[in-house]
């Protein structure tokens, strides 16, 4: 059976629209998988006229009333745009709760079994903040929707490199205080099971030290000496192939030689300044530990570039495949 996939428009004053029309239109997803666009009507004219591409979809009233035909996406519309077209290029709180409520749908039908994956364009965080979200970030919104009490984490995945990350959306200031064995248990196993999930049977992952040097043996702090590195040897100690801590400033290039699956950084922009060097219009970012997958585009919402036309589709058309991929019927 193919999987049932919930596709988002993102913002509707950014690039997601045209990304997600451009998508959709490509007639090889819509055989991939049945799709469910949940989205108001006048953000996906918008990303239409952008795109220059018209969409058939079929529509549907409700999840109880979900059905698919061949080769063409469903429509669940939303109204909260209430009749006025996106401001494209900045932040509203009307794009904000539009791409908000949206998210919402979509984890209510996750909660029904309705979709077995969510694909998103990409949102921007201020305007989901001015339309509603309260948590640090829409994966911490999915995890307590979901009612998922383990650990969830942002991967980062370029061609075939994948990334975790033991602290994520907080401030700089905040992060040596967080760097724990156990955290960084959590980053490596969560990693290693989605590797495994995607394909990937034994994973080779690469921890980062915290410091410069990787603490160069204490001088520069001890965070690698009495906390990262017998967090790795107890996981080694439990079959997993976790190595390091290794210095940050050479760790990628390494994985970009291809001698790690996977990279657990220890920051948001330790792994992400590399990542999106190696690939950024490629790039994917997949929320992890949660009970389907869900996976949008490394790209934000590029208000500088919004209705200009030239939105680059390739990474959120490898997240759709990786989704795809995992997803279970």
């Amino acid at each position: 059976m193919k999987p049932t996939i919930a596709v988002l428009l993102g913002d509707a004053s950014g690039i997601g629209p045209e990304m997600a029309v451009k998508l959709l239109a490509r007639p090889g997803n819509c055989e991939a998988a049945q799709l469910l666009l949940i989205a108001d009507p006048l953000a996906l004219e918008s990303g239409e006229r952008i795109a220059g591409q018209r969409l058939d979809p079929v529509r549907v009233d409700s999840l109880d009333a979900l059905r698919f035909k061949p080769g063409r996406p469903s429509l669940l519309a939303q109204d909260t745009l209430q009749g006025r077209a996106p401001v494209l290029g900045e932040s509203s709180e009307h794009s904000g709760r539009a791409a908000f409520e949206a998210l919402q749908l979509a984890t209510d039908a996750v909660r029904r079994k309705r979709v077995n994956g969510i694909v998103f364009a990409p949102f921007n965080k201020h305007s989901l903040r001015l339309g509603g979200l309260t948590q640090e970030d829409e994966l911490r919104y999915m995890q307590e929707r979901l009612d998922v009490s383990g650990f969830v984490c942002e991967f980062n995945i370029t061609g075939k490199l994948w990334t975790s990350r033991v602290t994520s959306h907080v401030p700089l200031r905040d992060v040596a205080s967080l760097i724990t064995g156990p955290a960084i248990h959590d980053a490596v196993r969560i990693i290693r099971d989605a590797l495994r999930s995607a394909g990937v049977a034994a994973p080779r992952i690469a921890v980062s030290g915290l410091n410069p040097h990787a603490g160069d043996g204490g001088s520069i702090g001890r965070e690698e000496i009495d906390i990262i590195e017998p967090a790795v040897r107890a996981l080694q100690g439990q079959g997993i192939d976790a190595r390091g801590p290794y210095s940050p400033d050479t760790v990628f290039i390494g994985a970009r030689r291809g001698d790690f699956d996977a990279v657990v950084s220890m920051y948001h922009d330790q792994g992400q300044i590399a990542m999106k060097l190696m690939g950024f219009e490629q790039g994917v970012t997949l929320h992890g530990g949660l009970p389907v997958p869900v996976a949008t585009c490394a790209s934000g919402s590029a208000f500088d570039i919004a209705g200009k036309g030239v939105a680059n589709v390739e990474g959120l058309q490898r997240a759709f495949e990786l989704c795809v991929r995992m997803a279970r019927p």
